[in-house]
């Protein structure tokens, strides 16, 4: 892994209990008492980054703080060690004092774009929203490129029902990635609770269409949908079942989106419809409620 790739993930970093951080703990505990990871060369250290994630995860404190005394010993003044420290102290200090850490090293070094989603990530579990897309922005002035800043900063704006304003940010993330369909999807999720519907059908379709392949053994239309593509898909259904219960919500467009037609729009929803109940069978072995809201309703509980 990269030195940019990494300190992205560490910035990006929430976190969660699974059953794959405890299998990481428990295994890299064995490792860790063997120092096994010192005969793993690079992929040994990258281990020892994980691990302690994985027990902060578990709330095991003893042995992130022995992952990270190994990799501060192993690369002195590294910025991933600095990033690894600061989540640590998120996880057993005051938001406070996370903050004068993360300040501490943004004055001495103003270019260390991780640190800052860090602020920002702590103001925010503080409710301090507002102040949390002042770094953000203030963040991404300096380093435009970065992507997975603009998608914070609209998951921050979308968090406070701030939709525009999330449109306006995931905008920078499609032009900066635009072969990414993860990015679409969210945007059309967006637009949905934006109530832009014509605009969020146009963005589940882009998906649809980036995610479904064309070249693949099994045309689209016989193959099963499954993870975004079936969020997607799902979208779509959303999409289309509001334009035909709700006709105003065609011309009710914020970006002026126009929607389809009628007759597209019955086509549309009639394959949105199959391709729901194909998945639905697949995940499920039995058959897919008939009615579109009951379906519309199980399926919300799978994706989710």
């Amino acid at each position: 892994m990269d030195l940019t790739n990494s300190l992205q993930k560490l910035a990006a970093y929430r976190p969660q209990r699974t059953p794959k951080s405890k299998e990481t703990l428990e295994k890299g505990i064995v490792i860790l008492q063997n120092n096994g990871y010192a005969k793993q060369g690079d992929e040994g250290w990258e281990s020892v980054e994980k691990l302690a994630l994985a027990a902060l995860d578990e709330g095991n404190v003893e042995v992130a703080d022995r992952c990270l005394q190994l990799l501060a010993d192993k690369f002195p003044g590294s910025s991933r060690v600095d990033v690894l420290t600061g989540i640590r102290m998120e996880a057993t200090e005051s938001p406070e004092t996370a903050l004068k850490f993360y300040d501490e090293l943004l004055e001495a070094d103003p270019s260390r774009a991780a640190i800052w989603r860090r602020k920002a990530s702590v103001l925010r579990q503080m409710g301090k929203l507002d102040k949390s897309v002042e770094e953000l922005s203030a963040m991404l002035d300096t380093f435009y490129t970065d992507v997975e800043g603009w998608l914070e900063l609209a998951d921050t704006y979308a968090s406070c029902q701030q939709y525009t304003y999330a449109l306006q940010s995931l905008s920078h993330a499609l032009l900066l990635a635009p072969q990414n369909p993860f990015h679409f999807l969210v945007f059309a999720e967006t637009a949905y609770l934006a109530a832009d519907i014509p605009l969020s059908l146009k963005m589940f379709l882009v998906a649809v269409d980036m995610t479904d392949d064309d070249d693949g053994v099994v045309p689209p239309r016989d193959s099963i949908p499954t993870a975004l593509t079936l969020r997607a898909w799902y979208g779509v259904k959303l999409c289309t079942s509001k334009l035909t219960t709700e006709p105003r919500a065609a011309s009710a467009s914020a970006s002026h989106t126009p929607a389809p037609t009628i007759a597209i729009l019955a086509n549309v929803d009639e394959l949105a419809t199959e391709r729901l109940r194909t998945a639905y069978l697949n995940i499920k072995g039995v058959s897919p409620p008939s009615a579109d809201k009951e379906l519309i309703t199980v399926l919300a509980s799978i994706i989710q």
